[in-house]
């Protein structure tokens, strides 16, 4: 088995984005009209529909079809042992031309309580590109908010009060932001990311007014908002627990872990460029820059920026060659830990 090429797997959001995925990948703009999200080697429905969201192989199969047939070869002994067939994996490129609402994403505990779904969604974000003059995210409560105002700010639509409430925080290109399950936040708008997350589409809308969204009826999972608020952390995000949330800078070594260690138990991303040699593993790799070439013991692939490929266990052990830079995005080594946030 070697590594595959995917094509985009992008479908329409309440949201405005794209441009920034079709100049990446090389394609026309117009095919990314209102498609704001490309979901790469995606095992991941979108909420609550049964085909949207997973890839398709070249050969016609769904990225789901192979890796059952084949677990082992495609996910290895180690984490078949572990985790079975599921990927414990959703790779993304997101472009948010309009800043997202603000929303949050429940963890794992109230996911198998409410969803009866082992995971959660804890995400992290790497900032790919900006159009934006200043660009900026928002993440966490500036300081702990009751649960009677977050209810009333949120039936009552009082956005003002919910964005003013949150951090904003400078980003970017390069920078990497862990998301922990339950903490709110928004991407500001002019931002293109890769993001990296628990393998569900599980949110919760806080702020639904004046985007194409019904918050009322599709904002809460279904479950209602008395529990889905349930899910929120309300807590207080100073800026010394906020910056444990962002990642080392780049050191332009040949291989590097671009996430804080909270992330772990989640997901892992490595920057790869010339000379970095990969174990084998399941994983996905996205070229962020340059071109050069993918080695495995039987094949030399050339890759080039803006492309995507899914790589099995079983192509073996890899390198990269040439003057290029790609991401590396790679399930658990373990999700048995529960992520903690850091303490105040």
């Amino acid at each position: 088995m070697q590594p595959t090429q995917l094509t985009a797997n992008n479908f329409r959001h309440f949201y405005s984005g794209g441009s920034s995925i079709a100049r990446f990948r090389g394609l026309r703009e117009g095919n990314f009209d209102g498609c704001p999200e490309d979901w790469v080697a995606s095992t991941t429905t979108r909420f609550g529909e049964k085909r949207t969201g997973l890839s398709e192989l070249p050969d016609g199969r769904l990225l789901t079809e192979a890796i059952d047939a084949d677990p082992l070869a495609w996910l290895g002994p180690d984490h078949h042992r572990r985790f079975g067939s599921d990927t414990c994996l959703l790779v993304k490129l997101l472009d948010a031309e309009e800043r997202l609402i603000v929303h949050t994403h429940p963890d794992r505990e109230f996911a198998r309580r409410h969803l009866g779904c082992s995971h959660g969604k804890t995400e992290a974000w790497l900032i790919l590109d900006t159009t934006a003059t200043t660009p900026v995210v928002y993440v966490g409560f500036r300081e702990a908010v009751d649960a009677q105002t977050l209810r009333d700010w949120v039936l009552n639509q009082r956005t003002d009060l919910l964005l003013r409430a949150l951090n904003e925080v400078p980003v970017a290109v390069g920078d990497v932001v862990l998301v922990p399950a339950g903490v709110p936040h928004a991407v500001g708008g002019g931002i293109f990311i890769a993001e990296v997350q628990e393998p569900t589409d599980f949110s919760v809308a806080l702020e639904w007014k004046g985007y194409n969204l019904d918050g009322p009826n599709d904002g809460h999972l279904g479950l209602g908002f008395d529990v889905a608020l349930g899910s929120v952390d309300r807590s207080a995000w100073p800026a010394t627990r906020l910056s444990r949330l962002f990642g080392p800078a780049d050191d332009q070594s040949d291989r590097q872990e671009v996430l804080p260690s909270p992330a772990r138990p989640f997901f892992r991303i490595e920057r790869v460029r010339d000379g970095a040699v990969l174990e084998p593993s399941f994983g996905v790799l996205i070229v962020t820059d340059g071109s050069g070439w993918l080695s495995t013991a039987v094949s030399t692939v050339p890759i080039r920026r803006g492309e995507s490929y899914v790589v099995p266990y079983a192509a073996g052990a890899s390198a990269i060659a040439g003057p290029v830079t790609a991401l590396r995005l790679l399930p658990p080594l373990s999700c048995s830990a529960t992520l903690a946030a850091p303490a105040v």
